[in-house]
């Protein structure tokens, strides 16, 4: 018996050394404190605050719309707020993603938050009114004040009506974002008909729509083929 009770003594002091030398500190990895070789949570962690976006993110608006950013709220860890700090890229004038930053600061440091904003070419910026110059000629005679519509509503379909001088004419087409496109379509004339068709873009301030036809004009003495570029500017 007298055998085993060093043994068991010193057993016991191992056990408690092993468990007295447990190196201690935060392990939440949220916290700024964060200890990976800590073993035993003590207590001690620390946060910046937590900012939740107000709002949609992202969110999408129009070339020229009016935008007004829905904020951020943000709060410490126990529930008190703090002050949001915004720092806006956002260029409603031009086509482009943008960002919005939000900064929120307490004793622990400082935390960030970021909403994208895209501001896009839609119905709004191409059913206004347009005029047009272009170097298409007799051949291909484009109105100077030809007439934008929506196709079909809800959709990216186009119509440019009173397309040429005098005649008139209706081309159907569709937008994507900066692209249009003019499939192919004829139009047909008392005394022939013209074959078309086009492609063009909006440019990033939604004021400029560049488009070039390809054309085949079978009326007599005006007729012809080629293509030609047309200019559209927003009044």
């Amino acid at each position: 018996m007298k055998t085993y009770l060093p043994l068991i003594a010193l057993s016991a002091l191992l056990i408690g050394s092993t468990t007295s030398c447990k190196k201690k500190g935060c392990l939440d990895q949220d916290a700024v404190n964060y200890n990976s070789e800590a073993k035993k949570d003590d207590g001690t962690c620390k946060y910046t605050p937590t900012i939740n976006v107000n709002g949609n993110n992202p969110e999408n608006i129009n070339v020229g719309d009016t935008y007004t950013d829905a904020g951020a709220t943000a709060t410490n860890k126990d529930g008190s707020t703090v002050t949001v700090n915004t720092s806006s890229q956002v260029d409603a004038t031009t086509k482009g993603t943008y960002t919005v930053t939000y900064t929120a600061t307490n004793e622990n440091g400082s935390a960030t938050a970021t909403r994208t904003v895209n501001v896009n070419i839609g119905q709004d910026n191409w059913l206004v009114t347009w005029n047009v110059t272009s170097d298409c000629g007799n051949s291909f005679p484009l109105a100077a004040a030809p007439v934008f519509a929506s196709g079909t509503t809800g959709t990216n379909d186009l119509i440019i009506d009173n397309l040429f001088n005098i005649v008139g004419g209706t081309a159907n087409a569709t937008v994507n974002g900066s692209n249009i496109n003019i499939p192919t379509q004829t139009i047909d004339f008392t005394f022939g008909q013209v074959t078309f068709s086009g492609v063009g873009t909006i440019n990033d301030q939604a004021n400029t729509i560049t488009i070039t036809y390809t054309y085949d004009n079978t009326t007599p003495i005006i007729g012809g083929s080629g293509t030609c570029v047309a200019t559209y500017t927003k009044q």
